[in-house]
């Protein structure tokens, strides 16, 4: 394991809840168990272990195997305070999980208001999309989240924009959805 890493593998590890067992030799375990903490103090809200990863210099933008960050899940769990701790220190809101979902979307779909209108006030682009070519204003239409529809439009979202479907922002919130052919 390389120095530059332990000591904040050390210093994070002091803090969790191993912190009786001896830190293990193989470094791709410790990399896991570590991981594991830091995602679920996120989908817990547990902002002072946050605190303890941010402090020791760990990735805030690391990904799980689905691709989702600890911003993402937090956002997704409705953790408004680990969502405003991990922004605070760093952590990149349009970032895109193995799908291209962000944690703006999550929050929409979640119907966590707060999270997604503190999310919007990021530097990320309203129209960015996922790998189904949708956006987050198309989540706010299709799950009736209509002041935040109105909200990414004032932030400029596109509610004209369509998906390969030919879904708009606009017609999911009407209720009008576009679905794949039948095969």
């Amino acid at each position: 394991m390389k120095a530059r890493f332990l000591v904040p593998i050390v210093a994070i590890w002091s803090t969790v809840a191993l912190a009786d067992q001896p830190v293990p030799a193989d470094p791709a375990a410790v990399q896991e168990q570590l991981h594991n903490y830091y995602f679920d103090a996120a989908r817990r809200g547990d902002v002072e272990m946050l605190d303890t990863f941010i402090e020791a210099g760990y990735s805030l933008d690391t990904q799980d195997e689905k691709g989702y960050t600890a911003l993402i899940l937090a956002a997704y769990h409705g953790q408004g305070p680990a969502v405003e701790r991990l922004l605070a220190a760093g952590a990149n809101a349009c970032a895109q999980d193995k799908r291209g979902n962000t944690a703006l979307m999550g929050a929409i779909f979640k119907g966590e208001v707060q999270i997604a209108r503190r999310l919007m006030s990021t530097d990320c682009s309203p129209d960015q999309r996922n790998a189904a070519g949708q956006t987050a204003a198309m989540y706010a239409g299709l799950f009736k989240r209509a002041e935040l529809l109105d909200a990414l439009k004032a932030k400029g979202a596109d509610l004209q924009a369509t998906d390969p479907l030919g879904n708009t922002a606009a017609d999911l919130a009407k209720g009008e959805i576009r679905m794949p052919a039948p095969r």
